[in-house]
């Protein structure tokens, strides 16, 4: 068989097709329209690659999270100082691959990356990730990374394995509505990070009322300094959760030309909002402080599943996913 040149009014022989046949036919077309859609050839090589185009940085994000996760229990278990600051290392590599994982994401289903339950929990675990590497920066405490790791692993790896999405996503468009949505993510995830180290909090202190102290008790942080660290996980999800609320408002008046729009997520919003709000005035009252205001701010995280599932699955319809 035989292909016909028009151009030059010649035969030509037939050309083998190949993986590098489709992609330089693919950029050469692109570059003949002189528009460079760089989406369009990136969905045309994973189709003849035959693999998605995030593969390569779902493996690079788990990798760097499970080595993160096996530097920080070293460094828990075996006090080396230099298998913690691997773990923080890794643990911020993970970060990056798992941006262009979501990146690759958006990109291959042309919409924002948390417009169904994947997405997401896959961006929950992000910012929960960022969230503690920050407070670790900040308080210079690396011991409680080893707690904090699964829950960024689960929610990572429940993403990549939950059912494809079987509901309409909402008319989500704009700036606004991409920071509403990604600040309500945030403050889910810091008042989950506040919950965890609560945990901690009520955890170290059992052992050490009941004079089980070894190695790794000691290397924990102190019950001070876990109070500490809660708190200022709540203050950045008190302000987030602030601010996105707000551009919700301004992006529901944008969209339907009224501010007040009615959904049960409202009334739980400010529910969670007061909580939070409450748990940082009983923190600071020395009545207060230590195990009672941990048990709250636990008490304060189950309020905010509530509203992440049942009222997100059950009772909105704009919420579906944040």
């Amino acid at each position: 068989m035989t292909l016909f040149n028009v151009e030059d009014n010649k035969l030509r022989p037939p050309m083998r097709v190949t993986r590098r046949t489709v992609l330089w036919r693919s950029g050469y077309a692109i570059l003949r329209r002189g528009v460079p859609d760089f989406a369009l050839l990136s969905a045309r090589s994973s189709r003849a690659s035959g693999r998605p185009m995030n593969h390569l940085f779902f493996l690079l994000t788990l990798a760097a999270y499970l080595g993160s996760f096996a530097a920080y229990v070293g460094y828990l278990v075996a006090g080396l100082d230099w298998s913690g600051r691997l773990g923080s290392l890794l643990l911020a590599g993970g970060l990056v691959a798992h941006y262009f994982a979501l990146l690759e994401r958006a990109r291959g289903l042309h919409t924002v990356p948390y417009h169904d339950l994947s997405g997401s929990m896959s961006l929950f675990g992000w910012l929960l990730a960022l969230t503690y590497l920050s407070l670790e920066l900040f308080h210079r405490q690396r011991s409680v990374g080893a707690f904090v790791l699964p829950f960024v692993l689960a929610f990572f790896l429940f993403a990549q394995l939950s059912p494809p999405d079987r509901f309409a996503a909402p008319p989500a468009t704009g700036v606004i509505f991409a920071f509403h949505v990604t600040l309500s993510i945030l403050a889910y995830a810091a008042f989950g990070l506040s919950c965890v180290l609560s945990l901690i909090y009520l955890g170290e202190q059992r052992l050490l009322h009941e004079h089980r102290v070894g190695d790794v008790v000691w290397r924990l942080p102190s019950l001070d300094l876990l109070d500490r660290m809660s708190q200022s996980s709540v203050l950045v999800g008190l302000i987030s959760i602030a601010i996105g609320t707000a551009m919700g408002f301004v992006w529901v008046d944008r969209l339907t030309g009224n501010v007040w729009h009615y959904d049960p997520k409202y009334a739980v919003t400010l529910l969670v909002l007061a909580a939070y709000v409450f748990y940082l005035r009983l923190a600071r009252n020395p009545s207060w402080r230590g195990a009672r205001a941990s048990q709250l701010c636990i008490f304060n995280f189950a309020i905010v599943i509530f509203s992440f599932t049942i009222v997100n699955l059950f009772f909105s319809h704009a919420h579906r996913y944040f």
